[in-house]
């Protein structure tokens, strides 16, 4: 298939790609929404969510060796860990309230740049903040959970009187991740100073990780001053994110972890497409490169670090 047929084509998923011999770990993906597969998103053309079984089956096709599957909202909890129970080899479990979950369980509806109006759900009225978190608390003890998180701030879908929650919500994982001594996830959209501020006042937990790293190098030398990991995605083989590309060459290189965040955001060649955990490959080759390493000791980097931050 041509490069601009899959540019039009956004109806499947990414071809299987040649294996990475050293096998490598998707430290953030969603292999979880809804009855054990992940959500097709909201475009229509997406193809059907693949399975737990399927995405298990390209990732050991691929080189990757497991990932780190994120329920980051209620009713994402429970099959994500089933998928985890299932497929013990192939997916390890991560729990939080994404920020701007936090915001709808404090009743706050949100309105993007991009228009999208959210509204709240049945589990949004029935758990308040505290309540939702509490149940985060208890599943985060089960030994399927490897981290905490997505937690963290964004300003670009959340309303100005939503923030107070998502800070709020932030540090309550702060103390979670600490009180268990898990990694803590962190998702920063357009927030990076008042991300740090929290982190700096609150005390990050020892493995503290950015996830799909947004900043700039400076953003990056400042995160590894502290210690705090950068999780780069497919956004780094994005042709205009020249600044995302700075910033991963800022990071030394035991600070820095791979990720997808399926369904969104796959890599170049198959950007539009949707997303899974074995399109890492292209990501993990894609940042050899930029390194000037050899794939195989980049990978081998990577597992270093993904074990320093999970024991994996």
């Amino acid at each position: 298939m041509g490069h601009s047929k899959r540019k039009k084509d956004r109806s499947q998923y990414p071809d299987i790609p040649e294996p990475l011999r050293a096998g490598v770990v998707d430290n953030h993906t969603h292999v979880n929404y809804s009855e054990g597969e992940i959500f097709p998103g909201d475009d229509p053309t997406f193809p059907p969510p693949m399975s737990a079984a399927e995405h298990a089956r390209r990732m050991e096709l691929s080189g990757i060796r497991h990932a780190l599957t994120c329920a980051c909202e209620l009713p994402a909890i429970c099959p994500t860990l089933d998928i985890v129970e299932a497929y013990p080899q192939a997916f390890s479990a991560v729990v939080g309230i994404h920020p701007n979950e936090a915001a709808l369980h404090c009743g706050v509806t949100t309105v993007a740049a991009d228009g999208l109006d959210t509204g709240l759900d049945e589990h949004h009225r029935e758990y308040s903040l505290e309540d939702a978190i509490g149940v985060v608390a208890d599943v985060a003890r089960d030994s399927r959970v490897v981290a905490i998180g997505e937690t963290g701030l964004d300003y670009f879908r959340t309303a100005e009187d939503g923030v107070a929650a998502q800070k709020a919500s932030m540090r309550a994982h702060i103390a979670l991740a600490k009180e268990l001594d898990l990694p803590l996830q962190i998702h920063d959209r357009e927030a990076h100073a008042d991300i740090v501020e929290i982190l700096r006042k609150d005390g990050a937990p020892e493995r503290t990780v950015i996830h799909a790293f947004s900043g700039d190098a400076e953003f990056a030398r400042l995160c590894a001053e502290h210690g705090w990991y950068g999780s780069f995605g497919g956004q780094l083989t994005y042709k205009a994110n020249e600044f995302m590309r700075e910033a991963f060459l800022a990071f030394p290189e035991d600070l820095i972890l791979l990720e997808t965040d399926a369904p969104y955001l796959t890599p170049v060649p198959w950007r539009g497409h949707p997303n899974a955990p074995y399109a890492a490959v292209w990501t993990a080759r894609f940042g050899a490169k930029l390194r000037g390493m050899d794939e195989d000791t980049w990978c081998e980097r990577l597992n270093r670090t993904t074990k320093d931050v999970y024991g994996i």
